[in-house]
């Protein structure tokens, strides 16, 4: 049942951020002192991908790498902070989910411990419920062989099936 509303929850969230993506990368290139730190920011991220793919492929990692041309640098730039604030968005959402979560999971178990104390509490006061009334059937049956009605209402042990057949029981 929470699957559908958690999906439908994603995709609103999504809907949501990106505009709010679109306008981070157009406003990105327009402010002169953000814009020549993205390109620098590009380029060395642009570098980072190429040296990493030489690598995985085998080739020559020392060969020179062409810098970005202005506008790619700016266009990767605001690509990666657009991303950046989608991801960031649904980070804090999935961060905050999972804390929902637990906190209410805590919430059961502390229920569980406190129906199960309960139990506890409960066979507790059986159980001497059960030695007080042991100790009474003890005081009434010392009282009747006290007054000699032992036999009379058979307290004390009970007979077995031979001792039943000879009284006549």
């Amino acid at each position: 049942m929470i699957l559908p509303f958690a999906k439908l929850g994603t995709l609103a969230l999504k809907t949501f951020c990106k505009p709010i993506a679109k306008r981070i990368k157009k406003e990105a290139g327009r402010h002169p002192q953000f814009r020549h730190s993205i390109i620098n920011f590009a380029q060395a991220n642009h570098r980072f991908r190429t040296k990493l793919q030489r690598r995985i492929y085998g080739h020559a990692i020392d060969a020179k790498i062409r810098p970005l041309n202005e506008e790619k640098a700016v266009q990767a730039a605001a690509d990666f902070l657009g991303e950046l604030f989608v991801f960031t968005v649904a980070g804090t959402a999935l961060i905050l989910e999972v804390q929902r979560s637990s906190k209410a999971e805590a919430r059961k178990e502390a229920l569980r411990k406190q129906e199960l104390e309960a139990l506890r509490q409960h066979d507790e006061d059986l159980a001497r419920e059960i030695e007080m009334l042991k100790y009474r059937i003890n005081e009434i049956e010392q009282a009747a062989e006290a007054q000699g009605l032992a036999n009379f209402l058979h307290f004390g042990k009970p007979l077995s099936i031979k001792g039943r057949k000879s009284k006549g029981l």
